[in-house]
C-alpha cells in the first residue's frame, strides 16, 4: 500500500493553457463571442487618473461565468475562480495571481447600472 506524502513545491513550471482541454466549455465560450466592444460601452464610466480598475473585460467575464454555473454571489463567484483552471484560463489570471476581490464587483456593478448590462446581453445575443 502506498503512502501520499503531503510535499506541495512553491513553484512549478507549468501553463494553465496547457492544463485547460481544448474542449473545455469556457475555451469554447473564448471563441464564440468578441467582447471588443466592452471599453467602448463603459469608457464615459472611468476616469483617467487613479488606481488602475479591474478590466471591464474581466468584469463581464466574470458575469458570464456567474450566468453560466448558475452563481448568485459574488463571494462566492470569487472563490470559484480562484480554484477553477478553466475560469481562471477566461479570465487571464495565472495561478500565482490574485483574483479580484468579491467588493470590487458589487462597485463596479453599481457604477455601470441596469443600461450597460442590458447593452452588453444585447450585444451578445446579436
Amino acid at each position: 500500500m502506498g503512502y501520499k506524502i503531503r510535499n506541495l513545491k512553491t513553484f512549478t513550471s507549468f501553463s494553465l493553457e496547457n492544463l485547460v482541454p481544448e474542449d473545455n466549455f469556457y475555451r469554447q465560450v473564448e471563441e464564440c463571442i468578441d467582447l471588443s466592444f466592452v471599453c467602448d460601452l463603459v469608457c464615459h464610466l472611468y476616469s483617467d487618473f487613479g488606481r488602475p480598475s479591474i478590466d471591464p473585460v474581466v468584469f463581464f467575464k466574470l458575469q458570464l461565468i456567474a450566468f453560466f454555473e448558475g452563481i448568485r454571489s459574488e463571494r462566492l463567484l470569487m472563490e470559484i475562480v480562484s480554484l477553477d483552471l478553466a475560469q481562471r484560463w477566461f479570465t487571464s489570471y495565472n495561478l500565482d495571481e490574485a483574483v479580484p476581490n468579491h467588493s470590487s464587483l458589487s462597485k463596479i456593478r453599481e457604477r455601470y447600472g441596469m443600461e450597460i448590462f442590458q447593452q452588453f446581453f444585447e450585444k451578445i445575443v446579436e
